[in-house]
């Protein structure tokens, strides 16, 4: 018998299991426009998938050192929640196949996100995933964010797998960066950003085709 390539799987949340990229440009330019203020063309795009303070100094970097960070918290927070309830979260495309195609392959799997546990057990509940993911390793479980791997070795070390056995799913180049730091094989699945793909094994239009470009489902 062939030897199953991958023992387990773990997804980034926001980008790749969630279509969350463009709700939170569109709820930040609004909390921003609140403020009297505006992001140069193309900025918020590119802060997708970044840590909040790497994104926190460019855009400060670009607005004005004495920004209202706080303020802009609280209108852009009010502002998901706004847009959350009235239309909740959409799935990327063939989420709900990928993960009944795992369930019965037996195939173990997790989350491994840069939001914090609040803010992804929001979303997961949003999108009616609540109970679909057991393990959910978030920015507050671990002491750095990603590009560092922490979330990624943690989410393994839960699941009992050997991270070099495990398949990652990013739709960022800083996810990618996080799970091959963490010796794992990386899919990526663009979302809203042009990416470089250095940091990724398989480029893929979506999940599924991702999942079969890599072996882990027949073609």
């Amino acid at each position: 018998m062939t030897q199953p390539r991958f023992d387990a799987v773990i997804f980034d949340l926001d980008g790749t299991l969630l279509a969350t990229e463009q709700m939170g440009i569109e709820t930040q330019e609004a909390a921003l426009h609140r403020m009297g203020r505006t992001a140069p063309e193309g900025l918020l795009h590119s802060l997708v998938g970044m840590d909040e303070p790497s994104a926190r100094k460019i855009l400060r970097d670009h607005i004005g050192a004495d920004f209202d960070f706080d303020q802009l918290d609280r209108l852009w927070s009010e502002a998901l929640v706004e847009r959350r309830d009235r239309d909740g979260i959409p799935l990327r495309p063939y989420v709900a196949d990928l993960l009944a195609a795992l369930r019965e392959m037996g195939m173990p799997f997790a989350i491994a996100t840069s939001s914090t546990s609040d803010q992804a057990r929001e979303k997961l509940a949003a999108a009616g995933l609540t109970d679909s993911f057991d393990i959910v390793v978030t920015r507050s479980d671990v002491p750095d964010p990603k590009p560092a791997p922490d979330v990624y070795l943690l989410a393994a070390q839960r699941l009992g797998i050997d991270p070099t056995r495990c398949l990652a799913f990013e739709d960022s180049d800083i996810g990618a960066r996080a799970a091959r730091a963490a010796g794992m094989t990386v899919v990526q699945v663009p979302d809203m950003t042009p990416l470089s793909g250095d940091h990724a094994d398989l480029m893929a239009e979506d999940l599924i085709a991702g999942a079969r470009g890599i072996g882990l489902l027949a073609a």
